[in-house]
């Protein structure tokens, strides 16, 4: 064979192989490693480097070269673009789209959902349970009146703010940062409410005594539709500058209550006892949802002063004490007495 010849045998021979290694990387990053859609959560740690990263794909067999794979972030020039965080990753994903993931940080979120009138304190609970937020940071930052004071808070703490919704977090969520995005929930949602409350119910009450009846509103319950009618009474009975005498705000203001308000506890002593002080307690007692702002911004124009649960999540609404304590032995006092006789 002549030198001409054998140059372009060779020549040949290179191409050949270099179309065959192209195609064999273009096979695999189109190619996933098997079929299964099982969830393999995938967690890329902040200042992890690339070749980390491949390594542990192959570890988890979601890739089956790393080598490639490193090679196929070099030449889409992300080599730098990884980033940190929790991925929701499976087997039937190309080596190609799980790079994409990666360096777009598409990282897993999750759904979490705060129901109304819960404390600040039962917050920190719900988030314990979801293994979400670093619950250390939470409750501390929830109480820092500085903190409060930069949202322009009149208040020590955020108890009441921490606006109740639903909220789409990754696992890289901060307490920090959880916080600021119900405090602007709350802001939006809050002043939404009250811009066109001076024209229609006359003058506003500052933004902490709305929160904080609204509060005792969502917390003494009842159905949505007597939510304005339960703001009425208390409204009305600050009015005539009578006590508010509401349980919620006295077990709020308890250490570690068994579930069993006792009249003693009625008698107690304490900022939060509306049985034995007049006007609002120092502030919320829960974080209101909309209704019960709502509640309180626009409540219904009644002249009750009383009311009793009747058993079924309603109320008896009562104008006179005298009408109020029928109330109370028809629904309550009554009720129990006709319970005691049949368990005889």
């Amino acid at each position: 064979m002549s030198k001409r010849g054998l140059i372009f045998t060779l020549a040949l021979l290179i191409i050949i192989l270099f179309s065959f290694m192209a195609l064999y990387f273009g096979y695999f990053l189109i190619t996933p490693v098997g079929i299964d859609k099982k969830e393999t959560i995938f967690i890329v740690k902040k200042g992890a480097g690339l070749r980390t990263v491949a390594n542990e794909l192959r570890r988890k067999r979601l890739i089956k070269s790393k080598d490639l794979f490193i090679l196929c972030a070099i030449l889409k020039g992300g080599t730098k673009d990884i980033k940190a965080g929790e991925y929701s990753l499976n087997q039937s994903m190309s080596p190609v789209r799980i790079f994409n993931i990666l360096s777009t940080g598409a990282i897993k979120t999750y759904t979490l959902t705060i129901p109304e009138g819960l404390t600040a304190q039962q917050i920190a609970d719900l988030l314990t349970k979801k293994n979400l937020v670093n619950i250390s940071e939470f409750i501390p930052l929830v109480m820092d009146k500085t903190l409060a004071a930069s949202y322009k808070i009149d208040g020590t703490n955020l108890e009441g703010y921490l606006f109740p919704d639903t909220y789409v977090i990754s696992r890289d969520t901060g307490a920090r940062e959880l916080i600021d995005l119900m405090i602007k929930r709350f802001q939006k949602i809050f002043y939404a409410l009250i811009k066109d409350q001076e024209s229609t119910t006359g003058r506003l009450l500052p933004t902490k005594d709305i929160v904080t009846l609204a509060s005792i509103v969502e917390k003494e319950g009842g159905l949505a539709e007597e939510k304005p009618i339960i703001a009425s009474v208390f409204l009305n009975r600050l009015k005539r500058r009578m006590r508010l005498e509401s349980d919620p705000t006295v077990i709020y203001g308890l250490k570690n209550f068994d579930g069993n308000l006792k009249k003693k506890d009625l008698r107690t002593p304490g900022s939060y006892n509306t049985y034995l002080n007049y006007g609002l307690p120092p502030g919320p007692i829960a974080n209101p949802g909309r209704e019960s702002l709502m509640a309180v911004v626009h409540p219904a124009e009644t002249d009750y002063l009383y009311f009793v649960a009747k058993n079924d999540g309603s109320h008896h609404f009562s104008a006179s004490l005298s009408e109020h304590n029928k109330a109370v032995y028809r629904y309550q006092k009554r009720r129990r007495s006709i319970s005691s006789s049949k368990k005889k």
